[in-house]
């Protein structure tokens, strides 16, 4: 992971964008990290080695290797089916592969710990909302803090001193990611009072509120409308500029992904048949093939 002179500095220079119209999020970002040694830049905060896994003999993923570098946006395409969200599953601990080893920012795991995720620096989001639709969308966010509370049960039943701080920064900081996501107007409203799209701008609230280091997102964008999807894409972009956060991003939109990712890795039935650039990937074969079955000589418009 890099440094703390480092990323102070990347931080520095991602937030300058506020003061300079001109440069957005995104470039802000690219021009912190590269500005960094080469070997900070390809360090990886994560790393997944031979990862297989399968239930009751049928194969869900097999031989799957892949590496995630601090402060990119990584996303992981493929087919329906094609493990993906297995995947996912497997780095937030939720899995337990059946072989292979996981790294995480340097430490060597059989299995990714689903209990220490959030002192590890993880957070996630669903493919299917798991909001709590009775609490208000500030409610929501600060249950994201709830890992990072060191008060003990009775000192928050009565009150104590050290609870009370530690309510007060739960909802200073929530109110913080509630402002920055653009959802001030609604914060004091039920989640489940909400138009679709912004319960799931709420979900993304609730996961960057302990400020992870590494968030997997597994469908961010899933029955958006082309606004919603383009709205969250540029949330996604600047919550890595903003918060130094890495991303691995699951998207079925093949538009968005291209857009937004740094590289992309590939799975079809279980395995990584690509890796690279959207570039690199847009003109792989063997993704052309995976997503429209079309012949070998047919590479005009295949549309990916």
């Amino acid at each position: 992971m890099l440094d703390a002179n480092y990323t102070l500095s990347a931080l520095e220079s991602a937030t300058a964008f506020r003061s300079h119209p001109g440069e957005d999020a995104f470039t802000a970002t690219k021009t912190a990290v590269e500005a960094a040694p080469r070997a900070l830049q390809e360090r990886p905060i994560l790393c997944l080695e031979k990862i297989n896994l399968s239930f009751g003999g049928v194969s869900a993923l097999t031989d799957v290797d892949l590496a995630v570098r601090a402060g990119e946006i990584r996303a992981i395409i493929g087919p329906n089916g094609a493990g993906k969200s297995s995947l996912v599953n497997v780095i937030s601990g939720l899995y337990q592969p059946n072989s292979g080893r996981i790294w995480i920012d340097g430490k060597s795991f059989a299995k990714a710990p689903a209990q220490n995720a959030a002192k590890l620096g993880l957070a996630r989001t669903f493919q299917n909302l798991a909001l709590f639709k009775g609490l208000t969308v500030t409610e929501n966010v600060m249950t994201g803090l709830a890992f990072s509370r060191r008060g003990g049960f009775l000192s928050q039943a009565f009150g104590l001193p050290k609870a009370r701080w530690e309510e007060r920064e739960a909802r200073e900081r929530a109110s913080a990611i509630i402002g920055f996501l653009h959802l001030d107007r609604v914060a004091n409203r039920p989640a489940a009072s909400l138009p679709y799209g912004l319960q799931k701008r709420v979900e993304l609230a609730r996961a960057l509120a302990p400020n992870p280091r590494l968030l997997l997102l597994d469908e961010p964008m899933a029955g958006m409308t082309a606004t919603e999807k383009q709205e969250m894409a540029d949330f996604i972009r600047s919550a890595r500029a903003l918060y130094g956060t890495t991303i691995i991003l699951i998207e079925h939109d093949i538009g968005v992904v291209m857009g937004l990712s740094d590289r992309i890795a590939v799975l079809d039935y279980g395995r990584k048949i690509a890796d690279g650039t959207p570039d690199e990937v847009r003109k792989d074969q063997a993704v052309i093939d995976a997503y429209l079955g079309v012949a070998r000589d047919n590479d005009e418009g295949a549309g990916i």
